[in-house]
């Protein structure tokens, strides 16, 4: 609330996780929530440090009372959540742009004479919902989550509502940073694996840190992670991929860095895997102070790449390839 007083109602981006919980019939589980009466799968935003699976177990429980033994991330293909149809404007006027995962698990229609949830307000209703007759929902971003479900149980896709067209890029980061000084910021974003014809990594040394890392950056409001990274890519390098792959999702308490002016940062970041490259090399002048390519034998130590991110980064791609 701080923040809003300064920011005002503009938009921000919210890291949230979403809990799909399903009964032994295949319903869903939805809150009556307390700002607008409308329902929704529970969820909501991460702590700072928060991994996704974490901040899904602590919002299932506080807007339930109820622990889902078996709750997992959803896969990316299905949980993943960004985009500009993710907006959402709260009653009271303050606007965000959804991003984050989904988790899902499954719980036995009888538990729900043990939900217990929280005194906050923020739930005013539980109930479960078969996925071919759902009530209103609250948001697109319950919409989306909804027709995760209903594709896997060969239901059409319910509408999203219209949404503004997404803010023009600009620097989001930064515009925020005059804001809320040093203090720690979760920091959505995308990095790239660009391999060259011999098997090689593409690393930028960083201007601002001196430190090595992958091609990549921050979200913009409204954008997807895959949009950043194409953009990201062709901002540092020059190059352009015909397909992103997404691979992995880095999020959580180990992936905080802060750079060397002080700020702080919580990455939330997706790993793609570059295809089809296209253009000419050529480092984003003044942001870009090197470029290296690197076999697995032969990538700089730890202490010369651009934090935890980074290392988890190239340890994925030394397993997987």
């Amino acid at each position: 609330m701080q923040l809003r007083a300064v920011w005002g109602n503009a938009p921000l981006m919210a890291a949230s996780a979403g809990a799909l919980i399903q009964d032994e019939h295949g319903r869903v589980l939805l809150q009556r929530r307390g700002d607008d009466g409308l329902w929704g799968e529970p969820g909501g935003a991460l702590e700072p440090g928060e991994d996704f699976l974490t901040g899904a177990r602590r919002e299932l429980f506080e807007e339930t009372g109820l622990d889902c033994p078996n709750l997992t991330l959803m896969p990316l293909s299905e949980g993943l959540q960004d985009g500009p149809e993710l907006f959402h404007r709260y009653p009271n006027g303050h606007e965000i742009y959804i991003i984050g995962m989904r988790a899902h698990g499954t719980l036995s229609a009888a538990a729900l004479e043990q939900a217990a949830p929280d005194d906050s307000g923020e739930t005013l209703e539980l109930r479960w919902f078969p996925l071919d007759a759902l009530p209103d929902l609250s948001n697109n971003a319950n919409r989306a989550s909804m027709n995760v479900l209903r594709a896997r149980a060969g239901l059409p896709p319910l509408p999203l509502a219209p949404t503004p067209p997404a803010p023009p890029v600009g620097n989001f980061l930064m515009d925020l940073r005059r804001v809320i000084g040093p203090r720690p910021w979760f920091a959505p974003g995308s990095n790239v694996l660009v391999t060259d014809d011999r098997g090689r990594l593409l690393l930028l040394r960083h201007g601002h840190t001196r430190l090595w890392t992958l091609p990549g950056g921050s979200l913009e409001p409204g954008e997807t992670f895959a949009g950043a990274a194409a953009r990201e890519l062709f901002e540092e390098t020059g190059l352009r991929a015909a397909h992103l792959i997404p691979l992995h999702m880095f999020a959580g308490p180990e992936y905080r860095f802060t750079y060397p002016n002080g700020h702080v940062v919580d990455y939330v970041s997706v790993l793609y895997r570059a295809h089809g490259v296209t253009g000419t090399l050529t480092p984003q002048d003044g942001e870009v102070l090197e470029v290296g390519w690197f076999s697995p034998d032969d990538l700089p130590g730890d202490e010369e790449l651009s934090g935890e991110l980074s290392r988890a980064n190239l340890r994925w791609w030394r397993t997987h390839g």
